[in-house]
């Protein structure tokens, strides 16, 4: 797998309040993927792209809201995230080097 490909198949770490107490307590990590990205693929993705050992990937579609926007309907597309179980004494600096 190219750095060109894991990059297609993990688009973004997920930062909210949710994530971070998973890292906290669970060494969990929540990356948005790609629609066609398999459990395997993401696995294959982090332990190559941060050096980690993984141990579990659970994979979650989120379906998009139907919204409106200035009176004219709309919708929000869908996405699916990626939980990421880190093996014990592994962790993933997400934080952005200057």
């Amino acid at each position: 797998m190219s750095k060109h490909s894991m990059y297609d198949v993990i688009r973004a770490p997920v930062v909210s309040e949710k994530s971070a107490r998973l890292q906290e307590s669970g060494n969990q990590y929540v990356f948005e993927v790609a629609q066609g990205a398999s459990k395997a693929d993401v696995k294959a993705a982090v332990e190559k792209l941060f050096s980690v050992k993984v141990d579990k990937v659970t994979v979650v579609n989120l379906k998009g809201k139907n919204k409106s926007f200035r009176f004219q309907p709309g919708r929000r597309s869908d996405r699916r995230k990626a939980y990421v179980s880190l093996a014990e004494g592994q962790s993933i600096d997400l934080g952005a080097k200057a």
